[in-house]
């Protein structure tokens, strides 16, 4: 199970999957396109193989499900999201600027929010009200007007109760490819959205890539992946730990551990295996296992090349200096440093966002924050002194490209007193 991998094999596999479920994928977009909320029934009877008498969750089934979940769980999930605002909000606060940049010349960005988005919550294998909160509370902080979600049936009583906390105003039983293309087409029920995020199986990814021209996604955020940088110092319980728990994700999850030390490899090779037969979710981790394994280095310059090549999604760097190793880093999604930073702290409770790109897109986009809910608008104001600076530049410019009423649209502010 534990093995020495290719690591230019493991990150064409990553690609190969998604291709491989193009016909069927496209195949349930044509039938919501078509058919709509029947199509949507129909779709969900046959994957989740439940018969909704109602697409969309009721106020009432809301606070049912408050009822069915242990108060204390509903206090941690309150404190879980005030640590995903407080993060959000200061990315917020750091995008919205505006500054003089010379003497009567000012300049800024203001976001604005989008109108209506759409939070895909996976479900089936296991409850999710941890994405809930990851999807929900940057588009709330953005000011997003309109926040719908979507997550498979029977939807969990706890991952209700988190999309409430969150702040989604609409929820919908709703799954798989099916329910990306219900939020990025429109049926009767599910009225269009402007951008649809989240996480999902490679169905799910597959659809938000095949629904780009009706829609904008995030990125493609398939089945979750880790690599952990190591060398000799550290320590391979905590290791084998982290390893094991992005392995109990999903079958098609993956794992790989980079490191000096071929001994630790090995070792850690031992904990992943023997503590993977007791798992409760031992069934999904041992096929999790066999997509993983361990590549050894040189040192940490050729670790971190290897890491860069593949681009994880999650990279754990637990080396005796890990800010040192940090500096060397160039594409990842979410990073991990030292030895008491697990990833399941991402995953729940410090703050950053655990909805991040996989199969080697960290290469080209960034994980979900609040940016991914606003359009970016630039201000400027200038004062005469400023425009009478930049007067010699723009009229030359566009006197050169043969505008002449730009230059004129200067020239009439100056010569009046």
């Amino acid at each position: 199970m534990w093995q020495p991998l290719d690591v230019d094999g493991w990150v064409d596999k990553r690609r190969i999957e998604l291709r491989n479920v193009q016909s069927p994928v496209h195949d349930i977009i044509e039938m919501v396109r078509a058919k709509g909320d029947e199509a949507l029934i129909e779709l969900t009877e046959r994957f989740d193989r439940v018969k909704l008498s109602s697409i969309r969750v009721s106020e009432e089934e809301v606070e049912a499900a408050y009822e069915q979940v242990d108060p204390a769980l509903i206090e941690q999930l309150r404190r879980a999201a005030g640590n995903i605002e407080r993060y959000h909000v200061l990315q917020l606060e750091a995008q919205n600027w505006m500054k003089e940049v010379e003497p009567g010349v000012l300049l800024g960005v203001r976001l604005l929010p989008m109108d209506r988005v759409g939070a895909y919550v996976p479900g089936g294998r296991a409850s999710y009200p941890s994405t809930a909160l990851m999807c929900v509370i940057p588009a709330k902080v953005a000011g997003v007007e309109e926040i719908v979600a979507c997550t498979p049936p029977p939807v969990n009583p706890l991952t209700l109760v988190a999309l409430d906390v969150a702040g989604a105003d609409e929820v919908y039983q709703l799954g798989g490819a099916q329910a990306v293309a219900a939020m990025a087409l429109g049926t009767s029920t599910v009225r269009k959205v402007g951008k649809v995020v989240g996480p999902g199986n490679i169905y799910v990814t597959e659809a938000k890539l095949q629904l780009r021209d009706q829609v904008e996604i995030d990125f493609p955020a398939g089945p979750s992946e880790v690599l952990v940088i190591a060398d000799g110092s550290a320590d391979p319980e905590y290791v084998a730990a982290d390893i094991l728990a992005q392995a109990e994700h999903d079958p098609s999850s993956s794992c790989l551990l980079v490191t000096t030390s071929a001994g630790l490899a090995q070792t850690v090779g031992r904990l992943v295996e023997r503590r993977a037969s007791d798992s409760p979710r031992r069934s999904i981790v041992q096929q999790s296992l066999a997509n993983s394994g361990y590549v050894i280095v040189r040192d940490l310059e050729e670790a971190v090349a290897v890491s860069d090549r593949v681009c994880p999604e999650h990279l754990s760097i637990q080396t005796e200096d890990p800010m040192g190793v940090l500096q060397l880093v160039h594409s990842a999604g979410s990073i991990f440093l030292g030895p008491f930073s697990p990833v399941a702290a991402g995953d729940y409770a410090s703050g950053t966002n655990h909805v991040l790109p996989t199969a080697g897109y960290p290469r080209l986009l960034s994980g979900l924050d609040v940016r991914h809910f606003c359009k970016a608008t630039s201000v400027q104001r200038l004062e005469r002194k400023g425009l009478e600076r930049l007067a010699p530049t723009i009229e030359g410019l566009a006197e050169a490209e043969g505008l002449v009423e730009h230059a004129r649209s200067v020239r009439v502010r100056l010569e009046k007193d």
